[in-house]
């Protein structure tokens, strides 16, 4: 019987792990090329378990397409020193990303830049 419960906690716990490991995968972006953008931010959320930065980009066209960019968990951010003071509303930023691989309007973001040129790595 005890043999048969610790057979089952051990499924269990294995269960968990897969699944945790999953969710942190970056199997959903293009992870052997980056993506070069510079926008201006719309919205920036310093929140757990993953920060969202919003930015608009100018098309080849020159109409505005608006690109989500997926960092860190604010933890994990300000471990690092990036805190909500680094960027606002407004900001005219530069990145490079990972983007997604079906080629929707979003990045798992590497490094961003401010306008002031200070280079940052976000993940």
């Amino acid at each position: 019987m005890k043999f048969r419960f610790l057979s089952l906690v051990v499924i269990a716990a294995n269960f968990v792990m897969v699944s945790a490991w999953a969710h942190h995968s970056h199997g959903n972006y293009q992870m052997t090329e980056y993506t070069n953008l510079t926008g201006t931010v719309k919205e920036v959320h310093f929140v757990n378990p993953h920060s969202w930065i919003y930015i608009e980009v100018m098309d080849e066209t020159s109409q505005p397409v608006l690109w989500a960019l997926e960092s860190a968990g604010a933890g994990g951010l300000a471990r690092i020193g990036i805190t909500d003071e680094i960027i606002k509303e407004g900001d005219t930023v530069s990145v490079r990303c990972h983007q997604l691989r079906d080629g929707a309007k979003g990045c798992l973001l590497g490094w961003l830049t401010t306008a002031d040129g200070v280079e940052k790595e976000w993940d």
